[in-house]
């Protein structure tokens, strides 16, 4: 989750108060308009409102005000936090604005095709759907299954980019990786080639016999007698 400033007009009050830092350098830091800050230094604004000391909430150190003191260029920035709350996890389907829920079957009909292994619990966990719902769309029995296009979750905004690279990666364990299935069918070992014989061919080949041959060969003019005639006029 991204850093935010708390309070941000409070302590644009502070900082104009305290520092001699310009109106852009706080209004940028504190998210406001340096109108805004214009008017809170003139006392048009803001006047009922305490200043808070960032330093004090750890948001900002004393160098960083001094450094954009020094450089009017310089943009302050957020101190890290010291102690960093783990997210919370995220129990049963996802909530889909209501603005949004009219692209839930394109994002639906893109994670069928883009991503089969995904599961519908999966589906359901990512776009906030039901089982009926995906059900009617991978069978093209939904009610709008002519004008829906595919369109990617992350894009659209109902989901985040990393939901669903961990979904698609349970999804895909103890599943072969293209690549190895496509040189599983396309090799053989050693073994197979050297031992290959055609399917037409003897399970053992048989040693010629040259006297056989020869014998077989013998009978065969015999058995013609223009070959022999042919044989005596020469």
């Amino acid at each position: 989750m991204a850093q935010q400033l708390l309070m941000p007009k409070a302590t644009a009050v502070w900082l104009v108060d305290n520092t001699s830092l310009s109106f852009d350098q706080i209004a940028e830091f504190c998210t406001l308009h340096p109108l805004e800050v214009k008017a809170i230094a003139d006392g048009e604004s803001a006047q009922g409102i305490k200043g808070m000391d960032p330093i004090i909430t750890g948001q900002l150190t004393r160098d960083e005000i001094v450094r954009g003191e020094n450089d009017t260029a310089y943009r302050l920035k957020l101190a890290p936090p010291k102690v960093r709350v783990p997210e919370a996890k995220r129990k049963g389907p996802r909530y889909t604005p209501v603005s949004k829920r009219q692209d839930r079957p394109n994002a639906i009909l893109w994670l069928v095709r883009s991503h089969p292994e995904l599961k519908d619990a999966q589906i359901s966990r990512l776009v906030g759907t039901t089982k009926n719902t995906i059900e009617q769309i991978r069978e093209r029995t939904h009610w709008n299954s002519a004008n829906l296009q595919p369109m990617d979750p992350v894009t659209l905004g109902l989901c985040s980019q990393i939901d669903l690279d961990l979904e698609v990666e349970k999804a895909s364990r103890g599943m072969p990786r293209p690549e190895e299935v496509a040189e599983e069918e396309r090799l053989l070992s050693a073994a197979q080639t050297q031992s290959w014989r055609p399917s037409s061919a003897p399970a053992e080949e048989k040693e010629l016999d040259a006297a056989a041959v020869f014998a077989k060969l013998t009978s065969m003019r015999r058995a013609d007698p223009e070959a022999d005639e042919e044989d005596e006029n020469r």
